[in-house]
């Protein structure tokens, strides 16, 4: 295997072997959208009018050009990766597994079902899990995956400022803020602007 692959990975902090994480790569890649999807098979025949006439390219990627799924893809396998599995969440918060599977069902942690379900390191910290996280995740938008609300709380804000520095929802959360400032901004999570 690759010692740069190897490097990058441990320089990120990723305690994975570089073979298991090229499957979590391949296994992103094949979830998350076929090899060259056609935009414009998406669409109604007026809707592909309506984009292309004020200038949206409908058409295939081209085989020389970037596939711009390759962020996404790697985005996807270091949150598969960097996930706890229900016992391993259990441990972290010191109660049963039962617990965690009751805490998933009222929307108490989020997760998503791969084999078992899977939980999000980011809403969780050394000593339990984040501060004001139902609150936030009662306004989480039901449609949004949870790499987008991975994103969004990994993500610095200008609306949350911490040190005159704009934070993350989870370091602001981690910091004391309200987290009703995380509420309405995660609310408009897939929402155009």
């Amino acid at each position: 295997m690759s010692i740069a692959l190897e490097n990058v990975l441990a320089k990120a902090g990723l305690k994975v072997d570089a073979n298991e994480f090229l499957t979590l790569v391949e296994d992103a890649a094949r979830r998350l959208s076929p090899p060259n999807p056609d935009p414009s098979h998406y669409f109604s025949a007026d809707q592909r009018a309506a984009l292309t006439d004020v200038g949206l390219d409908l058409s295939p990627r081209a085989e020389d050009e970037p596939d711009f799924r390759a962020r996404t893809v790697a985005a996807h396998a270091v949150l598969a990766d960097s996930a706890l599995s229900v016992l391993e969440a259990a441990k972290a918060l010191g109660v049963d597994d039962s617990r965690i599977r009751h805490r998933l069902k009222e929307g108490r942690l989020t997760g998503w079902k791969d084999q078992g379900w899977r939980l999000p390191a980011w809403q969780f910290t050394g000593s339990g899990v984040l501060p004001g996280l139902e609150v936030v995740l009662r306004a989480v938008p039901e449609d949004q995956p949870a790499l987008v609300v991975a994103a969004f709380m990994s993500t610095p804000q200008t609306e949350l400022v911490i040190n005159d520095h704009p934070a993350t929802p989870r370091q602001w959360l981690l910091s004391g803020g309200d987290p009703e400032h995380v509420v309405r901004l995660v609310a408009t999570l897939g929402s155009p602007f």
